[in-house]
This record gives C-alpha cells, structure tokens and sequence, in this order.
C-alpha cells in the first residue's frame, strides 16, 4: 500500500474510533499517524487502543506511527454554588483561593501560582475565550477583575493567561504518570501541551530519554516568542490553533502558523498543523468549503502533516474525515501551483555533506528521469533533510530499525520500509530496487537515487550518493562483487 499524496493525516483516536475494524478503515483512508489524547480514556483504554494499531501494523505490513499527547497544567475555576451564573459586561468579579462554592461576585481558582504572576491590567479569559476578565487589583491569594466580555460561567471551566509566562510546571503529576506509561508502551512520538519555554521541552526529554520523539504544541503566546529556542530542543511542533486562537488575537493565528510551519521545515524537523480542520464533520458527512480551504492552505504552506481532533476521535463520520482530507490533498497536490509555491519557500541551508547530498539528490531527481530517492537511514536524519527539500519524487526511507521507521510516517513524502542491515553499498542498492519495485514506484526500466553512509550501521554518515538502475541484473553488472 502506497499513498497517493506527500503530507501526511493524524488521526485522533476515541470512542468513535476504538475498535480494530474501524481504526484499520482509518489507516486504509490514509491514516499515517494514530494520536492518543491523554487527557481523555484510562489508561488501561490507551493500551488497548495502542494493542489494536500494532496488530493492524503486523497485519498490513506497514509502519504506522502513534502520537500520544499530553493533557499538560490545565488551569480551571472551582465551583459554584448553583451550577452557573451570566455575569455582565461592566460588573466586578473576584477570584481567589477561598474553596467555597461561587456566587455572582466570586469564584475559586485553586491555582497560587497564577497570582503570584498576576499584575494589573493583566487579561483572563475563562470558557474558551468567552469569558473576558481585566485584572484591576490582585494579590497572592486575590484577584478582583472588570468583566470586559460577559456570558455564562460555570463550574470547572479553563481559565486561559494570555499576557503572562506562569510559573507553572511544564509537566503536571499526571503527566509525568502518563509520560512513563506511554513511553513503556512503546509510543512514537510524545506531544507536550502548554510549552511556554525550551527548558518545558528540555525537562520532558530528561524523563523520555530516547524512548520517544518529543513534539512541541505551539499554543501559548510566550511559546510564539521564544519559538526558535523551543525549535531547536524538539524532535517537531504542533501549530495547534485552539487554545493559540484563544490565547492571540483570531487575526494573527494565519500569519503566526505560517511562520512555524516555515521554520520547522528549514530546520528539517515534522510540523503538524492542528485543530477545528475539518470541524463541522463531528456532525456532517461533508465539510464546509471554508474548512477544505483551511486544510488546502496547510498543504500549501508546506506542513509535513494535517490533523483530526474530534472528527476522527467522536464524530459520526471518522472515515470520511480521513477520506476528505486525503482527497483534499491529493488535489492539492496535482495543482502546478502547488509546485511553485513549496519551490519558492525552499530556504538553501547546505552546511554538512550530508546536506549537500541530499540537496544533490533532489536536483538529479528532478532533472532526469528519475522514480524516487531512496535513503538509508539509522536515526531518519538523511531523511529528514531530503523532506526538507520537498522533492517533486517519492521519498523511500529503508531502515533496519522499526524505532526510525515508525517515527518518519510523520515526514512529509516518505514512503517507510524495513530492511536488514547492510555491510555494503551494493547490498543497499539492491534493497532499494527491490523496494521501489515493490511498492510500485517504479519498474525493471527505471531509475533511482539512492543515499547512504559509508561506514553502514553508524548515524550522521551520509557521504554518498548513486544513480542506479531498478533492474537488479544491470546492478551485478556494474559491481559485480
């Protein structure tokens, strides 16, 4: 089975899509990445859903990538003494630590460190946005606030701190719990929600140690400014637009997406664009044109991957979420536009060999006649590099260890195989063949690029790079040792 397209769909898993036949029709309608949302489910439930991907795996015979995302600090109000009260634009309202249920005056915010930050003037916004407080006067267990924009406030809803960078620990006891339990389940890729600095990122990857590749979700705007530290501590990002549309002005989400996605891709690392995609499909059989548009401008953009949330997790038409969203892509794909678009935002960053020969790849590809690149990978890094390059051939990632393969299902327009070890260049040459062959990217009349390092077997090798033919019989007749 091969894709029709270069970005890739995560889908969320939840109680629309928890058993095997349904989540096996997810991965045939394009699926590339299952993400387990932690905060929703036992754990017990995410074993069960991780047991059922790894079964379809063995089954089809193909890497399939699991995203679990942690819940991260989330801030909420107590409770209230009837349920839910409309408070008015104009009116005062004060929250504070005192646990008694709330009034119309007052509510609990069983959170000390947020006003120990808290300075007047200072903005929070409660029920998604909804809700908009000024704080006018605040202490360490006190905040009195002007409602700005009023509604309805009820119990446990989220409190959202826009304007400031929380002491909060980037990893809540619950989520150090399930951090060790997703990574001793043997999860991919491991996303971290609320990241507001590189040392949330850092602190992260000390308790992963390797286990897993570490995600960062862009969502705060202190995580806007200090993008470029967090960036160069993470594995890849998540643009994910909910709580970032919350959190910012509505009007800047677009242009501050596009700048992430930008620069994950010159850094060579998987970039997730997230949320609300495909939203009214929780209840539809068909998008809004609007949303279409929105996954299309991802796909433009360059993402390596778009995302399903609830669509995928509890909506009525999980398939047809994945169906439209490869559909959509494919489209956007075939468009010559599409073309001159990722071209122009190809940045040259050539400072390694191996860049220079992923770079060289590309142009061989692209000038002659050739079916795929093949690359040769340990860790995936040759493989991430020549995705950089957004090459207008398929992108065949061989390697031996089913760790890396898994992990690059989230590259953009890389086609995972396993294979054995190779002592020789020969050897990797035929693997190639046979796998481009295979896989029906190309014929016995065909041609290939094909990368490597030499030594085999050890990472941040790459130094060469071979023109050969798919025909296994013209290979034994140029190297025939």
């Amino acid at each position: 089975m091969r894709r029709l397209r270069k970005v890739k769909i995560v889908a969320t898993l939840g109680p629309a899509s928890s058993d095997y036949d349904t989540i096996r029709a997810l991965f045939e309608s394009g699926a590339d990445v299952f993400r387990l949302n932690m905060s929703h489910g036992t754990h017990a439930d995410i074993a069960a859903r991780h047991s059922i991907i790894r079964r379809i795996e063995a089954d089809i015979g193909r890497p399939i990538a699991i995203l679990a995302d942690l819940q991260g600090p989330k801030l909420r109000v107590g409770t209230f003494a009837e349920g839910a009260h409309d408070i008015e634009e104009g009116a005062g309202f004060r929250l504070d630590l005192d646990p008694a249920p709330g009034d119309l005056q007052r509510v609990q915010l069983p959170h000390p460190e947020i006003f120990a930050a808290l300075e007047p003037g200072a903005t929070l916004l409660v029920n998604d946005g909804k809700i908009r407080l000024r704080v006018d006067a605040c202490g360490k267990d006190f905040a009195d606030c002007t409602v700005m924009v009023g509604g309805t406030i009820s119990n446990r809803k989220g409190v959202n701190v826009p304007d400031v960078v929380l002491p909060l620990a980037a990893l809540s006891e619950k989520d150090r719990a399930d951090l060790e339990f997703a990574c001793e389940l043997g999860i991919d890729w491991l996303a971290l929600s609320f990241v507001q600095r590189p040392e949330d990122v850092e602190e992260a990857r000390k308790l992963v140690r390797g286990r897993a590749a570490v995600l960062s979700k862009i969502e705060k705007p202190a995580a806007v400014k200090a993008f470029d530290a967090i960036l160069a501590v993470s594995d890849g990002i998540m643009v994910a637009r909910g709580d970032l549309g919350v959190e910012c002005h509505v009007q800047d989400v677009p242009p501050i997406q596009k700048r992430l996605v930008r620069a994950a891709r010159a850094a060579a690392k998987p970039v997730i664009v997230a949320t609300q995609m495909l939203e009214s499909m929780i209840e539809s059989p068909v998008p809004t044109r609007a949303e279409v548009s929105d996954v299309a401008t991802a796909i433009y953009e360059g993402a390596d991957a778009v995302m399903l949330s609830a669509e995928s997790a509890a909506g009525q038409y999980p398939v047809e979420a994945v169906t439209t969203m490869s559909n959509v892509a494919i489209s956007v794909e075939s468009d010559p536009t599409y073309r001159e678009v990722i071209e122009a935002s190809r940045r040259a960053k050539r400072q390694t060999v191996a860049d220079g020969i992923v770079a060289a790849a590309r142009e061989i590809a692209e000038t002659t006649d050739i079916k795929a690149i093949c690359c040769f990978s340990q860790s995936g890094t040759t493989v991430s590099l020549v995705a950089r390059e957004r090459p207008r051939v398929p992108i065949i990632a061989l390697t031996p260890l089913v760790r890396t393969a898994r992990r690059l299902c989230l590259t953009w327009g890389t086609h995972c195989v396993m294979t054995e070890e190779q002592e020789r260049f020969k050897g990797a040459v035929i693997s190639a063949a046979r796998a481009a062959r295979g896989y029906g990217f190309a014929t016995e009349t065909d041609q290939i690029v094909v990368t490597a390092g030499v030594p085999f077997n050890v990472q941040g090798t790459t130094n060469i790079l071979r023109v050969a033919p798919c025909d296994e019989r013209l290979i034994y007749r140029v190297d025939p040792e």
